[in-house]
């Protein structure tokens, strides 16, 4: 398999204020969200990143997509370094998070237009592409409504579809289903499964367990900003169930049980 992505210790601290410091009961300044991360990614393949609230995944995904800085280490698409040449990175990927905010005064066909120009999509294939997607999620039907008047899971269809306009090899998605309803849900799984047939490969955080057994091809746990179990899926799971490798793993590394996991 073609190597395409590689990741290579990263580092990332955080700054805590006060009443961060009271939120997670320490008396620590500094918070360490990824300590020395590293992991690989092949082309055509899904990769999973579990780990419990506040393990590092979503900084992890902010690294890789430009977002932010690393204080050590490096990340390459493609050959391509994070750090030295983001601009070539970012042509490479799409990065769908639920954090991203539309505009709510804009139409999708709008945006859809705005963010493919600003990739230097070409028209005529800009078009055909809106055409597809705005198809394929149910979308076309809303094309010149506001953003601020679409339901929740219309929104995160027309994030989607935005995140991948200029068609990348590389698609990063941070809970790509979360506060989604099951038919929505499913629609993204199934479109998912389609860009891993044409040799997508696609990096994903989901706290949902099912979705990883379903989906991916390989598995990395990370836990207080660390790797602690990476390997295949039928590695990993052999004759139990992720949910229960996932809480040895867990328990191993000292967590307690109550911890959300995201």
């Amino acid at each position: 398999m073609k190597e395409i992505l590689l990741v290579e210790n990263l580092v990332k601290t955080f700054k805590l204020s006060k009443k961060q410091q009271r939120i997670e009961k320490t008396n620590q300044r500094v918070k360490i969200a990824v300590d020395g991360l590293s992991f690989k990614a092949f082309e055509g393949e899904i990769y999973g990143l579990l780990g419990p609230n506040g393990a590092g995944k979503t900084t992890t995904l902010r690294i890789l997509s430009t977002l932010i800085k690393t204080e050590d280490g490096d990340a390459f698409i493609e050959g391509f370094s994070v750090t030295k040449q983001p601009n070539e990175v970012r042509k490479r990927i799409g990065f769908l998070t639920s954090e991203l905010k539309l505009e709510d005064f804009f139409t999708p066909n709008y945006l859809f237009d705005y963010f493919g120009e600003l990739h230097g999509v070409e028209k005529t294939v800009l078009e055909e592409r809106k055409n597809y997607l705005f198809k394929k999620f149910g979308i076309d039907e809303f094309s010149e409504v506001k953003v601020g008047d679409l339901s929740t899971g219309m929104k995160q269809k027309v994030s989607l579809v935005i995140s991948i306009v200029h068609d990348p090899k590389i698609i990063i998605f941070d809970e790509p289903t979360n506060g989604l309803d099951i038919i929505t849900a499913k629609t993204v799984t199934d479109f998912l499964e389609e860009l891993k047939s044409l040799g997508k490969t696609i990096i994903l955080s989901t706290h949902i367990f099912s979705l990883v057994e379903k989906l991916c091809d390989r598995v990395g746990i990370i836990i207080n900003g660390k790797m602690t179990l990476e390997d295949t899926l039928p590695n990993i799971t052999k004759n139990d169930t992720l949910e229960n490798v996932f809480f040895k793993v867990y328990n191993a590394q000292g967590g307690e049980l109550e911890w959300k996991i995201c």
